[in-house]
């Protein structure tokens, strides 16, 4: 009775239970932890080792890291810890948004990982890791919009700020945001050059963009929904930012079923089909336009969608097909 009871108050604590449902989702170490939480790490520390002396955390030492993740269900500590965490509500809001976080923190490890990142540095990106056909998109997504005078961007999961460096001649002001302090860091680099000097980049959570609303012009997530926990939430917030008129453009992979891509880059989801993408711009106040699709070795669709417009801005207009030339 004393075990049970030693592991009843360990997980009786807000930030434990929180530590307990993210394991359930996978292994984790203590700056993942702390990055996924925004608590410190000598707090965390103490939560888990707590949780480890109780049975409800297993701890594998890798390197110079130590993986936490639960035990398995036929442990008494493990099933212990799954009889809690069944009784945590799903749509709890503080625990959806550690399930964003958690899943942005394991495919930021996925992509830092990589052999390409380790190989390549800068010139990373992830349809260089597919061998996807990266300038015809670039010249689908051209096709999209007007030749000039754009307006203010936003690039949302901004990478290496390549997209950036595309739109520049478009546009009077460009920002990428993206969380991840690498890739910032090597955008940075990107952006130092000549004629770059109106876009800039920012360490940003695209769930809470710390901007105002209707502030942009133009919004892009390039190769960055198949990663989100929450799509919808991610589209939401993009369209929270989207001026009434404004231009939002997804380009991402079309539905497919290659687990193997899924499994070796940590993405969340299969790509998207139509239905699914008008569903989502539907429930963020986005009207769609006509979907563009660039062949490859994995489809990858553009689906450009405008803001409800108040009637100071009438719909913009998207052409059915990408001209045969680069604007």
């Amino acid at each position: 009775m004393d075990q049970l009871l030693a592991a009843l108050r360990a997980c009786a604590e807000p930030t434990r239970l929180r530590i307990l449902a993210l394991a359930a989702r996978g292994s984790f170490c203590v700056i993942e932890f702390t990055e996924i939480l925004g608590q410190s790490q000598p707090r965390l520390s103490r939560h888990l080792r707590l949780l480890g002396e109780a049975g409800l955390l297993e701890r594998e030492r890798e390197g110079a890291n130590v993986w936490f993740a639960l035990p398995p269900p036929a442990t008494p500590g493990g099933s212990l810890a799954r009889t809690v965490l069944e009784r945590l509500p799903e749509d709890d809001a503080t625990l959806a948004a550690d399930r964003r976080q958690a899943a942005r923190v394991r495919a930021e490890r996925a992509r830092e990982a990589s052999e390409s990142f380790r190989r390549t540095g800068a010139d990373w990106d992830e349809m260089r890791a597919l061998d996807l056909p990266a300038a015809a998109v670039e010249q689908a997504l051209l096709g999209l919009l007007p030749h000039a005078d754009i307006g203010r961007l936003l690039d949302i999961g901004t990478g290496t700020g390549r997209l950036l460096e595309v739109l520049a001649p478009r546009v009077t002001a460009g920002l990428g945001v993206d969380a991840s302090r690498a890739m910032l860091a090597l955008a940075r680099a990107r952006l130092a050059r000549p004629g770059l000097t109106h876009c800039a980049v920012r360490l940003a959570d695209m769930y809470r963009l710390p901007l105002a609303d209707a502030g942009f012009d133009l919004v892009v997530l390039q190769m960055v929904l198949h990663y989100a926990e929450d799509p919808g939430g991610a589209l939401a917030e993009a369209a929270r930012v989207l001026r009434p008129g404004g231009r939002l453009v997804v380009v991402d992979l079309a539905a497919h079923a290659r687990t193997d891509v899924m499994t070796r880059l940590a993405h969340r989801w299969p790509g998207f089909d139509d239905a699914r993408m008008r569903e989502l711009f539907s429930r963020a106040s986005l009207a769609p336009g006509p979907a563009l699709a660039v062949p490859g070795t994995l489809e990858v669709r553009l689906w450009p969608a405008t803001r409800q417009p108040s009637p100071a801005f009438p719909d913009p207009v998207f052409p059915d097909q990408v001209p045969e030339s680069a604007p």
